[in-house]
């Protein structure tokens, strides 16, 4: 969403040259930030029998690209007299300690809008930037929440409104990562996989490229709980999605913004959105292969690379490494994920007998000799004789069919979870 400086909400101007106001933001930018790599992935281009290379946007000082867009636009406004003494904000987490970095840089305070579900990481890491000089508020469940109410802020106060992603300065911002990008290769790769969230570093890096790479095909990545611009795409405009799955935080956005959505609908050359659990496999091959610590969101555009059948060997393959500001504490959950869309990992709701050595049968009839238990809960259940016991069975060769069949020949009626998220999601 864009503002004047008074904080008062307005519609973007369109702006065609892309390249000018993207070589402008560059010029800003060289004093804060330094260039970021461009890296051969090893594994991925084994994996795949592509290149694939990697634009490490995480190793920034606030570990995301988002410095980008919001320091050219901060700067931006001092350089026209137009910043004053505070700023307004919202963000999931990555925007904010772009804004709190510029802030230190341009001597000026800002108030932060951040949905309650931010990672604690994400809240610290904007403290730690902006010290002094920042406000946080934790309002709402979801971005969009606390962007109304950053905005009703911004309005009553007269002070600008900093957007995360759907104003032209921002989108500008962004762009910069691909005029680095056509400085470190030597020819046009064949394919580019930006995230989406509020559309901002796609309709950046898309409109850039496609200027100066006609022939690369742009894609644009989104999470299967928040695809907000296939949403957008369906319906000709932005929508807003009735619900969204916050676990991919830094894309979850209700609604993609009006000046994103239209670039991106004139420069991505496909839309695509991947599942949370081949995010977290992607994000775990990431750091065991590769020592990259990623965000969800930062693996989301490799992600999308695996998902796609159009791309040919030897192909030159560019993903956006978007952000690493993950927090430690959510690696269980994220493992988990991972083995479960890997079909490693698999939870039933087993009726056992109500009877000594139940349990010593199922560890010697049912389980293979490469299962492991990883999750137990049961309870006697007195006078019955059945009890329900929710087990979590973790695999090292994938055969749940034979482990269902040992279970129907030990006479234990069961229920699989994993066909059942409703259920699964209240039992473990």
């Amino acid at each position: 969403m864009a503002s004047r400086c008074s904080g008062a909400v307005s519609s973007p101007r369109m702006s065609h040259d892309w390249l000018t106001q993207a070589q402008a933001a560059q010029s800003r930018l060289r004093a804060v930030i330094d260039a970021t790599p461009l890296q051969r992935e090893r594994h991925y281009s084994q994996l795949l029998g592509v290149e694939v290379w990697l634009k490490r946007e995480d190793l920034h000082a606030v570990r995301s690209y988002k410095i980008r867009g919001a320091y050219n636009k901060m700067a931006k406004l001092k350089s026209q007299g137009q910043l004053g003494q505070a700023v307004v904000c919202a963000s999931a987490g990555n925007h904010a300690q772009g804004v709190a970095q510029s802030c230190q840089l341009l001597g000026v305070s800002a108030h932060i809008f951040m949905p309650v579900t931010t990672p604690q990481q994400k809240v610290f890491q904007v403290r730690a930037v902006g010290g002094d000089a920042v406000e946080i508020h934790l309002v709402g469940d979801h971005f969009d929440q606390a962007r109304d109410a950053a905005v009703a802020m911004a309005v009553s106060h007269q002070w600008p409104y900093i957007p995360p992603f759907d104003d032209e300065d921002i989108i500008a911002g962004q762009a910069t990562i691909a005029l680095e990008m056509i400085e470190q290769m030597a020819q046009a790769p064949d394919w580019v996989f930006v995230p989406i969230g509020g559309g901002g570093v796609a309709a950046g890096m898309a409109s850039l490229i496609k200027s100066q790479w006609p022939q690369t095909r742009v894609i644009g990545v989104e999470p299967d709980g928040a695809a907000s611009m296939a949403w957008a795409k369906k319906h000709g405009k932005p929508q807003a999605l009735e619900c969204i799955d916050p676990f991919v935080d830094g894309a979850a956005v209700q609604q993609v913004g009006q000046l994103t959505f239209d670039l991106c609908q004139k420069h991505l050359d496909g839309l695509i959105s991947v599942p949370n659990g081949l995010v977290c496999q992607t994000l775990l091959s990431l750091y065991n292969r590769s020592g990259i610590v990623a965000e969800p969101a930062g693996a989301l555009a490799l992600s999308g690379v695996q998902q796609v059948k159009d791309i040919k060997s030897g192909d030159r393959v560019v993903a956006l490494i978007s952000g690493s500001n993950n927090d430690v504490s959510r690696m269980g959950e994220i493992r988990e994920r991972a083995h479960l869309y890997s079909g490693q990992l698999h939870y039933f709701l087993v009726q056992f007998p109500q009877r000594a050595g139940a349990l010593k049968q199922f560890v010697c009839d049912v389980l293979g000799p490469e299962d492991d238990i990883t999750y137990f809960q049961y309870q006697k259940k007195h006078h019955r004789e059945l009890g329900p016991v929710v087990v979590g069975i973790e695999q090292g060769v994938g055969d749940v069919s034979g482990l269902m069949a040992r279970m129907q020949s030990a006479s234990m009626p069961y229920r699989y979870l994993n066909e059942s998220p409703d259920l699964y999601s209240l039992l473990v």
